[in-house]
């Protein structure tokens, strides 16, 4: 799939994501990274996306395109993950985790209320599946 395909789509899925969070409390921003199809995976692509934090910052529970595997690397800051019923777990910079197909993101935010936090979320997922996130309020 064409990048130029590619970028339009991830943008509605970030402006969906923050959209439904709404303004009553700080929010993430998501900014698109890379995006490009796999030639040796037919119908595969890998989107990355930079997600910072605010201090005290969230996201509401969220899933994923149904297709996407996502590997998740804390490049600044400490965030706190819960992927589906797994113990929640406080990431630290140079650390990652990774959500399966399908997995429920129960918690996702910044674990300090003075520091801001980023992190790299490197989708593998067919191409043209979108969006990428969907909020669960």
């Amino acid at each position: 799939m064409n990048t130029k395909i590619l970028f339009p789509a991830l943008l509605t899925a970030v402006l969906m994501t923050a959209t439904a969070i709404g303004a009553s409390a700080p929010r993430e921003t998501v900014k698109p990274n890379f995006a490009h199809a796999i030639g040796n995976i037919p119908g595969k692509s890998l989107v990355a996306v930079e997600v910072t934090y605010p201090p005290g910052g969230a996201s509401l529970p969220h899933t994923h395109a149904k297709s996407a595997f996502i590997y998740a690397y804390v490049v600044s800051g400490a965030i706190e993950s819960q992927v589906d019923n797994a113990p929640a777990h406080i990431y630290t910079a140079g650390q990652s985790f990774y959500e399966a197909p399908g997995a429920l993101h129960q918690i996702s935010r910044n674990a300090s209320k003075t520091t801001p936090a980023k992190l790299l979320a490197v989708f593998v997922v067919d191409s043209g599946d979108a969006p990428l996130t969907t909020p669960h309020p």
